[in-house]
């Protein structure tokens, strides 16, 4: 394709009943690569992109909590194989892979802070990887230290929840003409202060939520009545009711 300043030059050529208009070509001004590709892609921000920095911010790291990083198997392929940092607390340990481009750093001011860099900041890939480790790191030395929680709160007429079996059984009434027994996973911990709440706490986020949404998916929250069971500050829109 012709850029816009040649497709006019050409067009205006065309008026003028000019045979050769590759004569004209020479006085072109050449538009440069970058502004071809800005005039072909429009963006609605005028402002140039900003990367993300989670990376590069440290995580401050309680008292109570220490990092080991154990060294890789033994070589078996041809990518190089990733350390495995551990997070140790009051609550439990926590693993975390740490690729091999990236270093760990503790710094011995008080309180300490550690921090993560990697040998090519510019690489898509460890780029990418460096904010993603880092925001483990933090969730994990937040669950070994206060545990993660949920809370799941029971919306509608007749609606509760029962802790069976020494607390590792969750029993839901929530309309089905059968109650629902649900196992509580290994590592998380579940109570009911009142019958319309349910409180999980757990020092792995992922086991948490996805534990959370399992007791969820039983009775999502609907929009007419508004009934349902909602996680944490979750809320719905109510809609008009349907009029024959």
């Amino acid at each position: 394709m012709f850029s816009p300043t040649l497709r006019r030059t050409l067009l205006l050529c065309r008026s003028a009943h000019i045979n050769h208009p590759a004569t004209f070509l020479p006085l072109l001004k050449l538009v440069p690569q970058s502004q071809l590709i800005a005039q072909q892609h429009q963006f609605f921000s005028t402002t140039n992109p900003f990367l993300s920095q989670i990376g590069r911010s440290p995580v401050i790291l309680p008292p109570d909590v220490k990092l080991t990083v154990i060294p890789p198997p033994p070589k078996k392929t041809r990518e190089e194989p990733s350390k495995t940092l551990e997070i140790t607390g009051p609550f439990g340990t926590m693993t975390v892979p740490l690729p091999p481009y990236m270093t760990l750093t503790i710094s011995e001011t008080t309180p300490p802070k550690a921090s993560l860099t990697v040998e090519d900041p510019k690489d898509r890939t460890q780029r990418c990887m460096w904010g993603t480790i880092r925001s483990l790191l933090a969730g994990h030395v937040l669950g070994v230290t206060e545990r993660h929680t949920a809370i799941l709160r029971l919306h509608g007429v007749g609606y509760r929840a029962v802790m069976e079996n020494n607390n590792r059984i969750v029993n839901l009434k929530v309309g089905y003409a059968h109650p629902i027994e649900l196992e509580v996973p290994e590592g998380v911990t579940a109570s009911t202060p009142t019958p319309t709440r349910i409180l999980l706490e757990g020092r792995d986020k992922m086991v948490v939520m996805q534990f959370a949404a399992n007791i969820r998916a039983w009775r999502k929250p609907e929009p007419y009545k508004g009934k349902g069971i909602f996680v944490n500050n979750e809320t719905i829109r109510l809609k008009a009711k349907k009029i024959k």
